[in-house]
């Protein structure tokens, strides 16, 4: 039991930054997301950053950090630990459960979060909002996967007792 717990804990450390890596992928392939940092740049980044600490309070700018940490951890970490944790909890093996549920969970998020908040209007808004939504299930899909690489396809399996009687 103890090293099923350490190979599930290891598959999502695992699982955490392939999705991160595959969200960022995913953020920079988009073509409309790399035209606005191409247009920003890099540098226009840092500069933007630097006048905003610099009428920004101290402690604002540690809350804002504080948010945005959270809103990572809840798109990249909560949903291959749910579904690993589900998937465990019941004996699942599938790879279309562990893919599909992380994927389909991360992608969920936002509009979960964002609650009876209006969503912006135009077909602009709505196209952007859809390439968002297919980049964080991709994103979720390669982390559920590669927990299931690591330790889902082993789940539920319980060790045959050699000793025993057959």
């Amino acid at each position: 039991m103890l090293g099923r717990l350490l190979l599930a804990a290891f598959a999502v450390m695992m699982a955490i930054p392939a999705g991160t890596l595959a969200l960022t992928a995913g953020v920079l392939l988009d073509p409309s997301f790399r035209e606005a940092f191409g247009r920003l740049g890099l540098v226009g980044l840092l500069a933007g950053l630097s006048d905003f600490a610099a009428g920004v309070p101290p402690e604002v700018a540690v809350m804002a950090a504080i948010g945005l940490a959270q809103a990572l951890g809840l798109l990249l970490i909560l949903p291959p630990a749910l579904t690993a944790l589900i998937g465990e909890m019941l004996g699942l093996r599938s790879p279309v459960w562990y893919g599909g549920a992380s994927g389909g969970l991360t992608a969920l998020l936002p509009w979960l979060a964002r609650g009876s908040v209006a969503r912006p209007s135009g077909s602009e808004a709505a196209a952007a909002e859809g390439r968002l939504a297919a980049i964080l299930l991709l994103a979720g899909a390669v982390s559920g996967l590669v927990y299931w690489l690591i330790a889902g396809r082993t789940a539920g399996a319980r060790s045959l007792d050699r000793t025993g009687p057959a």
